[in-house]
């Protein structure tokens, strides 16, 4: 029995020693995996940063094979090579990612998000399609489905498009009327040009009824009235376009002018351009008032004709202004004035341009949807040097 209580009494402190021994080397392994970890990284972060791609990725796949169940190096790698391009190595990446069986259902979800925009970056619509299409449910829903978006809005397949919009728009994932008002239109488009105008205008009535105030659907109503010969309708769509959405009446102004001289309504819509100008002067809707005031100045001293010209550039330093004016007046030196009406017309022509607000894309005409960064509505109705 004494014997016993010896041989506890020696193990204790030997078995101390020896957990010592063992949690010191276990520390000491820790510390240098922790060590050769950062390294690594953050080797491969400060070549990132100084935009040093090449050496980035080489840092990256060191740190992965070091440690090849680290996620987060795994995304970081993917990225860099998407960015650079190299979508097929991004792909494997995430796919390599996705056959594992020890990753969390959050970092799933992000590894095929990442593979889907590995496949849209690549062009590969049909794949990321269905590699977005398998996120509905998850964090990455809205994302995807903007994604989604996109794809449909590249391919112009308007209807299905509308029907993301729609499942975004109730869930509150933002106000797609306006947009969804946009899709009806382009397939009212598509309908005229398969000759099917009734199909057209029961489009455009929806697109209407969607979003009442975007001027799209009015405008092109009024266009297709204007081409059947029905004079009155289009002006009419167009005094409702007035009303309901004046900051678009510049896009319109023209239309207006040649569906008014068509029904016989040319002084209410002279009196509605200039209700229109005094709250809000436009070159376009100073081009309609000139087209159609053809009276001589009124009594009370008000511009006629081109003197409209001559009272907006009281008010605006408009270079546009001075060259229309300039164009039909007698110059002291008439024989010199196709020259310098020529250098005039060619020095304004940049300043009749539209401009988008969101990416800068500049174009002779308006467009709904822009050519550059595909966002919609950003033109503004206003040339270049109103803006």
């Amino acid at each position: 029995m004494e014997s016993d209580l010896v041989w506890l009494l020696l193990g204790l402190p030997v078995a101390f020693v020896l957990g010592w021994v063992a949690s010191r080397l276990d520390l000491r392994q820790l510390r240098a995996e922790n060590r050769n970890l950062p390294k690594a990284y953050f080797k491969g972060l400060n070549f990132l940063l100084n935009e040093q791609q090449d050496q980035a990725i080489d840092a990256f796949i060191e740190a992965v094979q070091n440690d090849p169940d680290t996620s987060e190096l795994h995304f970081a790698l993917g990225n860099l090579f998407r960015r650079r391009g190299e979508y097929d190595r991004a792909v494997r990446v995430h796919e390599h990612l996705l056959s594992r069986g020890d990753l969390s259902p959050k970092d799933r979800d992000r590894a095929q998000y990442a593979l889907a925009l590995d496949f849209l970056k690549a062009g590969l619509l049909d794949r990321a399609e269905e590699a977005l299409a398998r996120l509905d449910g998850t964090d990455f829903e809205g994302q995807a489905r903007l994604a989604l978006l996109a794809i449909y809005e590249r391919s112009r397949e308007w209807p299905r498009a509308a029907a993301i919009a729609r499942k975004m728009h109730d869930a509150s994932q933002g106000d797609f009327s306006t947009r969804q008002a946009h899709y009806l239109c382009e397939q009212a488009a598509e309908q005229l040009a398969r000759n099917d105008i009734a199909g057209a205008l029961d489009l455009l009535a929806q697109a209407q009824a969607t979003s009442p105030h975007s001027p799209r659907p009015r405008m092109e109503q009024a266009r297709l009235h204007q081409h059947q010969g029905q004079c009155e309708a289009a002006f009419a769509t167009l005094k409702a376009l007035a009303s309901e959405a004046p900051m678009a009446l510049p896009l319109a102004a023209a239309l207006l002018v040649e569906a008014a001289r068509h029904c016989g309504q040319t002084a209410q819509a002279l009196a509605l351009l200039k209700a229109h100008y005094a709250q809000a002067p436009s070159l376009d809707v100073l081009d309609a008032i000139v087209t159609l005031d053809t009276s001589p100045t009124g009594q009370d001293g008000s511009p006629s004709g081109r003197q409209w010209y001559l009272r907006h550039l009281e008010n605006e330093p408009s270079l546009v202004a001075a060259a229309k004016w300039i164009a039909d007046e007698r110059l002291e030196h008439e024989q010199y004035h196709p020259q310098v009406q020529r250098a005039l017309d060619h020095a304004t022509l940049p300043l009749t341009r539209y401009r988008c607000a969101a990416c800068g894309f500049e174009a002779r005409q308006h467009f709904w949807q822009c050519p550059g960064c595909q966002s919609w509505d950003s033109y503004p109705a206003r040339r270049i040097e109103e803006l």
